[in-house]
């Protein structure tokens, strides 16, 4: 099954009986993907690129992440914990990384590394792929799953331009898969999990793009895995464990910065340049497709601010989990120990296949059709209020008349046209005169 047809996974799902169909989500979605209907929060699957806009702004927690029980790691005899700088980094420095192994051990993990030991060896792909690139740059980054998406359903022109290389993450499993193999583990017997700062990897794991299988067993919420640590620290202090290796002498101050902002853009020869926050990507990619910004090589783009510091499921602040990264930077090599043993074993799984458009089928499939509704939803704007009030359960006026012509919803929405009918002179004392046309 081709990427174009296989569905999207997702890792958000909307708990009904706690939803108070307020519309805080539907009003941040950058795809415009919910509705309220019947007093719900309502989502269009094919348009959520599970950037967890909407779980951020819930305010009764009604938005749920689907990940992992932290059980299933007990299926496996040998149970490697693959985690993201971002976790260290959100815990005091009198919680030393030590003291953490220990913990997680008595969890039950019985190895540990760091994701971004990939990173390394990811530079001079990156420089190679920039340089021998035939098409129209600039080249976009494919280390964030939401902005990848973003780009398949809203920016689907640009697919094209996805770097065709997997993320770190992938890397740093697939070495580890194979050095469990190379030692005689049967695979069966290894199961690799990792701690997710977003929704959006979660999603990338359990349905990859580019063609690739994931060596991903399970995905652990990294909210739940640091309260846990947490607790535990504050329960009973900490017990350097021997039994669990934690491999953290291979990162490297290109790894650890990885995830934060203008960390994968700094190594990119040419002209790179970093944008993180979902509405700055946006912006940035409209101003692109206009063609208003030339002669970029390379773009790092990240959909959460200060980039994986900010993600939704990241406990501390994400000024002071930088201010942290920074500090450890300091007392780490430029490159790490196993980076020529990582380009011998994984430099043939990082290529990946393209990435396919998935445009949002707004209209009809059928051209003529969605043609003639693209028309009948610009005549229908025009006699709704432009307002963007969200009272008729859709984000926006456009977007309301988009549903109309798709039979999704009807004139009758408009809350405000209602009443306008009802008391023309309240209506034009509060918006104006000439705010609607019959």
């Amino acid at each position: 099954m081709d990427q174009q047809k296989k569905p999207f996974h997702h890792a958000l799902r909307i708990n009904k009986e706690l939803c108070i169909g307020c519309s805080r989500c539907m009003r941040v979605c950058p795809t415009e993907a919910l509705r309220v209907i019947d007093g719900k929060a309502t989502l269009h699957p094919e348009w959520c690129i599970d950037c967890g806009e909407c779980f951020k702004v819930c305010p009764v927690k009604a938005i749920l992440v689907e990940d992992d029980d932290i059980a299933r790691i007990f299926q496996f005899k040998h149970r490697l914990l693959l985690i993201p700088s971002i976790f260290f980094a959100q815990f005091e420095e009198k919680l030393t990384l030590d003291a953490i192994k220990g913990i997680l051990y008595d969890m039950g993990f019985t190895e540990l590394c760091t994701v971004e030991q990939g990173a390394d060896i990811l530079v001079d792909e990156i420089n190679r792929y920039v340089e021998e690139f035939k098409g129209e740059k600039p080249v976009l980054s494919s280390y964030c799953p939401a902005v990848v998406r973003l780009i398949q359903v809203s920016f689907p022109s640009f697919a094209d331009q996805i770097m065709r290389l997997i993320p770190p993450l992938e890397i740093t499993a697939q070495y580890y898969r194979r050095e469990y193999e190379k030692n005689g583990v049967p695979l069966e017997d290894v199961g690799i999990f990792y701690v997710t700062p977003c929704a959006a990897k979660i999603a990338a794991i359990k349905a990859p793009v580019g063609g690739y299988v994931s060596p991903i067993n399970g995905v652990i919420n990294m909210s739940e895995l640091y309260n846990k640590v947490f607790l535990a620290y504050k329960q009973k202090g900490t017990s350097e464990n021997e039994h669990c290796t934690l491999i953290h002498s291979s990162l490297s101050s290109v790894g650890i910065h990885w995830p934060t902002t203008g960390g994968e853009a700094v190594n990119i020869k040419g002209r790179a340049l970093a944008i993180d926050s979902m509405p700055n990507v946006i912006d940035f990619l409209e101003r692109l497709e206009n063609e208003e910004i030339k002669g970029v090589d390379f773009l790092e783009l990240r959909g959460c601010d200060m980039s994986c510091c900010g993600g939704i499921l990241v406990q501390d602040n994400r000024f002071l989990i930088k201010e942290r990264i920074e500090k450890l930077a300091e007392e780490l090599p430029k490159k790490h120990m196993l980076d020529q043993e990582f380009r011998n074993v994984c430099s043939g799984y990082i290529p990946m296949e393209p990435v396919e458009p998935r445009a949002m089928i707004k209209y009809h499939p059928d051209i003529t059709i969605a043609l003639q509704r693209m028309e009948e939803a610009s005549r229908l704007r025009g006699l709704l209020p432009d307002i963007d009030c969200g009272a008729c359960g859709a984000p926006t006026c456009e977007a309301l008349a988009e549903d109309i012509v798709c039979n999704r919803a009807t004139m009758e929405h408009c809350v405000i046209r209602h009443a306008y009918q009802a008391d023309a002179e309240m209506i034009e004392k509060i918006w104006g005169k000439k705010r609607f046309r019959e």
